[in-house]
Parts: structure tokens; C-alpha cells; sequence
């Protein structure tokens, strides 16, 4: 596996390290060895797939509030997709940042989202299919989010139109600096 560390502090796109031959490639998706050398922690306690119908279906920005913070491994395994992260870790040097990585169903590459984070993404093509790690399991009384186009952070989505959304995330609220730091 090939560790590629991004701008925001603790997150890195993984990718393969293939061994290719005549019948096609192998390659170690996750090896928590090879995390924790990187100074990533994550030992997964659930899984779970994301499947999308339609191209311009936009999730997020989801993230888990302590306790239940969740570092998560995110890879596509069918289709396209435009993967954001923002750091929203009080004390960062990357505060309120963000990044968008295209993960796509040849590309292989994988995003490793550091706990604090939150996180979102829009599919490129019709049925496209994500594959979660996440370090903790789902607490409903701890999931939020924030709005996917608050000016705060200015994400710059690829398709601006005609977007499939859910009504949760369509009322997230903006992120609000001063409610958070006191």
C-alpha cells in the first residue's frame, strides 16, 4: 500500500501496491500494521456499503460527536465518486479545511478520514457503490452533520445541478464557529 498524506493533518488516500500477472492484479486493501505505521488507528467494528442510483446524488456532510467520534476507511467499489473531507478538529493547523478525492471503481484508491472529520460525497456515475471501515459503531444520539454548501468552508462540488438529496441533509444546519469555540 502506498500512503499519500494530503493538506489536512491525519488523513491520507491509500493506494494499492498491485502484483500483476497474466490472470490480473493483487493487492492489500488494509493491513492495520501498515495503518498504525502511519500513525493511523483504525481497528474496524463495522462495515457498511453506500449504493447510489443516480449520478449527482450528493450525502453528507456526516460526522459522529463525542464520544463516538470515527476514523473511517472509504473506498468505491463500483462507479465514481467526488469524496470530501473537512477537518473539524478544535486545535488543528488544518481547522476548517477541506479536500475533495475522486475514488472511482479502477482507480482503486481508498481515503483514510481521521476521526473529527466531516465527511460527504457526490457520485459521478449512476450506480455507484462505496465500502466503509469505520473504528466505532453507529450512535445515533452522536450523528450530525453540517450543510453540504456552507459558505464557510465553499466545497466546490463537480455537478451543481439536478442533485439527489435527502431531507436530512438538505436541513443541515451551517457550521457555526462561535457555538463551538468558547
Amino acid at each position: 500500500m502506498h500512503f499519500i498524506e494530503t493538506k489536512l493533518t491525519g488523513a491520507f488516500i491509500i493506494e494499492l501496491e498491485s502484483v500483476i500477472d497474466h490472470r490480473g492484479f493483487f493487492g492489500r486493501s488494509f493491513c492495520v500494521e501498515e495503518f498504525k505505521k502511519h500513525g493511523l488507528d483504525l481497528n474496524p467494528a463495522q462495515c457498511n456499503i453506500s449504493f447510489n442510483h443516480k449520478k449527482g446524488t450528493l450525502r453528507g456532510m456526516h460526522y459522529q460527536k463525542t464520544p463516538k467520534e470515527e476514523a473511517k476507511l472509504v473506498r468505491c467499489t463500483r462507479g465514481a465518486v467526488y469524496d470530501v473531507i473537512i477537518d473539524l478538529r478544535l486545535g488543528s493547523s488544518t481547522y476548517c479545511n477541506w479536500i475533495g478525492v475522486e475514488l472511482t471503481e479502477s482507480n482503486y484508491r481508498a481515503i483514510f478520514i481521521p476521526p473529527g472529520f466531516a465527511h460527504g460525497f457526490q457520485t459521478l456515475k449512476d450506480d455507484s457503490e462505496l465500502f466503509y471501515q469505520m473504528s466505532t459503531t453507529y450512535a445515533p444520539e452522536c450523528a450530525t452533520g453540517i450543510r453540504w454548501n456552507d459558505p464557510l468552508f465553499k466545497v466546490r462540488w463537480p455537478i451543481q445541478t439536478e442533485l439527489t438529496m435527502s431531507n436530512k441533509d438538505l436541513n443541515y444546519p451551517d457550521y457555526m464557529l462561535k457555538n463551538i469555540v468558547s
